[in-house]
């Protein structure tokens, strides 16, 4: 049984190499709206984890500065999950 090899971009929202591809080139020629489009960064790292890939996939594709990409974006606090106990009344550390 063969299987179709998939990488996976974005762990979180299951969003893969070929997603990214894709949606490239049916047009979409700006970093924030592929990410929407596709909910990179949506998921619960935040982006940690696939954010720069895409953005060096989306730079590759469009001939793009991926410095320029990269600063658009800021990372959301926090940017390491905090357990809800802390927030409780009495929570230890």
């Amino acid at each position: 049984m063969d299987r179709e090899k998939v990488t996976i971009i974005c762990r979180c929202n299951d969003v893969t190499l070929e997603d990214i591809l894709k949606a490239i080139e049916s047009g979409i020629d700006d970093f924030e709206l592929l990410r929407k489009k596709l909910k990179i960064g949506f998921g619960p790292c935040q982006g940690r984890g696939c954010l720069v890939i895409a953005a060096r996939l989306f730079a590759r594709k469009t001939g793009r500065n991926l410095g320029e990409i990269i600063s658009n974006y800021t990372f959301r606090p926090p940017l390491v999950p905090i357990p809800v106990k802390y927030f409780t009344r009495g929570g230890e550390k």
